[in-house]
């Protein structure tokens, strides 16, 4: 009898591929993405001589860091360090 000796066949792969779509397919189905909450934002015109800082303090809750405020402000609004205008609205996170 002669031994078939002819070029490799891709029958291995395709079954290998087929039941690893059979397996992952359902698992990945079924996992459930959840996005991050809906932000709430108060909204607050500044107004002349107002800083970042006394809008922090004014709208910080007693015990809490008013330099942690006027960090959540600053990126809230994307702000550097730079000057606010009268008539600017800030977004307030809540």
């Amino acid at each position: 009898m002669k031994s078939r000796t002819g070029p490799p066949t891709l029958m291995p792969a395709v079954a290998l591929a087929a039941l690893g779509a059979v397996v992952a397919i359902p698992t990945l189905s079924s996992s459930r993405l959840y996005a991050a909450p809906p932000s709430r934002y108060a909204v607050v015109t500044v107004h002349k001589g107002e800083s970042l800082w006394s809008i922090a303090e004014r709208v910080t809750q007693r015990g809490d860091s008013v330099q942690d405020t006027v960090d959540t402000i600053a990126e809230a609004n994307h702000i550097d360090g730079g000057s606010l205008y009268p008539g600017e609205r800030l977004r307030i996170p809540r």
